[in-house]
């Protein structure tokens, strides 16, 4: 089957956690391409996704390198994409994240707030420009931010996401970027934010514990990574701008 006839999936930070879990789902169907970006493809994570089991007829994995403090990893990566003779994106999963800082509301400064916003914010939009070619040629092309119920300004004071000022403001700036992006490309691609769950990673488990939640978060990372590719199969052109819960498929406030 030629890459014409396959479905493109790029999944950024595929290097562990969620992202790497959603990998594996796609790449366990057949004819599906899936290109994931990593900021280290020698690390055992990584290793350990390339060894996944054999991928059915006509998918496979391609790795490229992505940080996301870069502004111009994102243009080499799609060089290194069309260089494989990969010519379309029918699905795009900003999943790259970070919480490098957990530092209160009173007391969070310049730098914390920047480094949040650049991996979180400005990373996922570098991302999209870079892309936009190739999901122009998709097959009714889907794209998703991961966001957080943590950057929800509705959610602020139901889930005391004020003891995340950096992460939920920058998650925050994220939701109005997809937002846009949902608005000014709502012809042609379907655009949602989407929240994968209080999920058992590092930051996930850390928050459980700061709201007294017990030592673990309540959702495993192959739960949230089977809900996230359930709700991006059933969008619809309906779904366009919307914020969801993938894990029990209901509208978050933005």
């Amino acid at each position: 089957m030629a890459v014409t006839d396959s479905t493109v999936v790029f999944i950024s930070g595929v290097g562990k956690g969620i992202g790497a879990g959603i990998a594996k789902l796609y790449l366990s169907r057949p004819h599906h391409i899936v290109i994931g970006s990593v900021r280290d493809v020698s690390t055992p994570s990584v290793a350990e996704l390339k060894a996944s089991p054999t991928a059915p007829p006509g998918s496979k994995l391609l790795l490229v390198h992505i940080e996301s403090t870069s502004s111009t990893d994102p243009a080499a990566a799609v060089e290194a994409i069309r260089a494989q003779g990969i010519d379309h994106i029918d699905i795009a999963i900003a999943n790259a994240g970070a919480m490098p800082s957990t530092v209160p509301i009173e007391e969070v400064d310049t730098k914390d707030m920047l480094e949040n916003y650049h991996i979180n914010a400005i990373g996922p939009l570098l991302l999209f420009q870079a892309l936009l070619p190739l999901l122009k040629k998709g097959t009714e092309p889907k794209w998703a931010s991961v966001s957080t119920t943590a950057g929800s300004i509705g959610l602020v004071d139901p889930l005391a996401a004020w003891i995340l000022p950096a992460y939920g403001g920058a998650k925050a700036a994220l939701n109005w970027l997809t937002a846009g992006i949902a608005s000014s490309q709502k012809e042609w691609m379907t655009t949602i934010a989407l929240h994968p769950g209080l999920v058992q990673t590092g930051p996930g488990n850390w928050v459980a514990q700061k709201v007294g939640m017990g030592d673990k978060a309540p959702v495993t990372v192959g739960d949230s990574a089977a809900s996230v590719v359930k709700l991006i199969d059933g969008l619809t052109k309906e779904s366009n701008g919307k914020f969801y819960n993938a894990v029990d498929g209901t509208e978050v406030p933005w």
